[in-house]
């Protein structure tokens, strides 16, 4: 009697991989939504007559949804399996984009934000935790870093579609198609991506660590030969994972992110937290958020402030290759002391371009604009690009990357779920802050800030952030135990 071929490790590496890019579809919606009010930020300022500091609420009221739908998220997804929490984010960013383009004020519009918002918060950490589940230890690295590629591609996509439906309407204030103005197209767009990543989520299987948990054990051998192969010792890591779930059972105080640290917190989710609060507080999203508006502050139209916004986001793309190609031969450390010295030197030389500037009055409304002439504005474009480069191709993936990996099975979704929330938290708190302080101070405070807290990230992983390289997820609760014993 004949047996069935077996699949080949190579084949079954190419259904890891496919279900990497599956699961990354999130993080392209999570690019997307979070990107696309910036074409619509001046439109939609005088579309409700809104002040500055209205205006800033109106973009960063989404990442309070953010961090809610990163809070909850591992708390569903150990509830309710990965895949079912993939469907409800899916289901979240489609209402968004459909009630968004329809907002008949700024309380509307910043209310269905908000719902997008969740289901951002949502795929920052269902896609990194079911990547890291579902990915063979050796290419772990690059299929994680397959989510900030998505985000980039996504906030690429934003950045495109806004461009071409302003152009095409001749403004994002103007009416387009139907009676709607560009900006409204802006967000109805994001409807097409939310569909396909709710189709692709009903043709996924589970994690199978949580059908190990659930008891499921012969689903999730299926689901591991399929991404393993079936010389890879699957028995063997389900006798692991079982190990590993069981020993956390036996122990509840290390089943729990509870602990002798910070407010009661396992000094391990305190490293999460400063790692995913690091990444936003050199002010990244500054630039893909207001960078249109930025640019025309200095000099460009708006025509000129959208296609550097593009291209910056283009860069954003390319360098996230490098990450993927680097991330399991190098290692997450050292990539991240490259990131963490680039970018604060990036970021002090834009401040020190932006003390150049000089004011300009608009005669007929008395409005002032800060402009860069000569050396400074070419100093300027290319810092704010080497920073794009230095995030991209290390803190942009390698945050996600490490908070898939560094916890504890047990605790894994939990952590990843608080670490998430307070990448948002902190995303809030320099969205929300940047249009008063570019106000009151102009660009050169803000960006010298941010350069002293990518300096400051840099003492922070040489001293508390560990390797991850190649090790199997089962070994990190042995890491965190070695970790408190040094």
């Amino acid at each position: 009697m004949s047996t069935p071929a077996r699949p080949s490790v190579r084949s079954t590496h190419r259904k890891a991989i496919a279900l990497s890019f599956a699961a990354a579809v999130g993080g392209f919606l999570f690019g997307f939504d979070s990107s696309v009010i910036n074409g619509a930020v001046s439109a939609i300022e005088g579309e409700f007559a809104l002040s500055s500091t209205v205006t800033g609420l109106v973009v960063a009221v989404a990442l309070l949804g953010c961090a809610l739908g990163a809070w909850g998220a591992g708390r569903l997804a150990d509830r309710w399996g990965r895949v079912r929490v993939m469907l409800l984010g899916a289901g979240l960013f489609l209402v968004s984009a459909v009630l968004s383009a329809a907002a008949f004020s700024a309380l509307d519009l910043s209310l269905w934000r908000f719902v997008g918002g969740i289901g951002i918060g949502i795929a920052s950490v269902i896609a990194p935790a079911y990547i890291a589940e579902i990915a063979p230890a050796r290419i772990r690295g690059s299929l994680g870093s397959l989510q900030q590629l998505a985000i980039t591609v996504g906030i690429f996509g934003a950045l495109l579609s806004d461009q071409i439906l302003a152009e095409t309407a001749g403004g994002a204030a103007e009416q387009l198609w139907f009676g709607w103005e560009a900006w409204r197209w802006m967000f109805l767009v994001e409807a097409v991506p939310a569909a396909v990543y709710g189709l692709l989520a009903l043709r996924m299987p589970e994690s199978p660590r949580f059908l190990v948990a659930r008891g499921r054990r012969d689903d999730a051998r299926q689901v591991l030969e399929s991404v393993l192969g079936p010389d890879e010792g699957v028995d063997e890591r389900i006798g692991e994972i079982e190990r590993s779930i069981a020993v956390d059972e036996e122990n509840a105080e290390r089943g729990s992110l509870r602990g002798s640290g910070f407010l009661g917190l396992k000094p391990i989710v305190w490293v999460g937290i400063l790692l995913a609060v690091f990444q936003q507080f050199v002010g990244i999203n500054v630039i893909f958020y207001y960078s249109t508006t930025l640019w025309q502050a200095v000099g460009f139209d708006e025509s000129q402030a959208f296609l550097v916004s593009t291209i910056t986001s283009v860069t954003n793309i390319a360098v996230t290759f490098v990450a993927i190609a680097l991330i399991d031969k190098v290692g997450r450390r050292p990539m991240l002391l490259v990131g963490s010295a680039g970018m604060a030197v990036s970021l002090l030389l834009m401040a020190a371009a932006f003390t150049q500037g000089t004011a300009v009055v608009d005669e007929a409304t008395g409005d002032s604009t800060l402009s860069l002439t000569g050396a400074w504005a070419t100093v300027a474009l290319v810092a704010a690009n080497a920073f794009v480069v230095f995030f991209g191709a290390t803190w942009g993936p390698l945050m996600w990357v490490m908070l898939g990996e560094m916890f504890p099975n047990r605790i894994r979704a939990a952590a990843l779920g608080v670490g998430a929330a307070a990448n948002w938290i902190a995303n809030f708190a320099i969205t929300l802050t940047f249009p008063p302080l570019l106000a009151t101070f102009g660009p050169a405070i803000p960006y010298g800030m941010y350069g002293f807290f990518a300096a400051l990230s840099f003492v922070f992983i040489w001293f508390k952030v560990s390797e991850t390289k190649g090790k199997e997820l089962e070994d990190m609760s042995e890491e965190v135990r070695a970790r408190r014993r040094t």
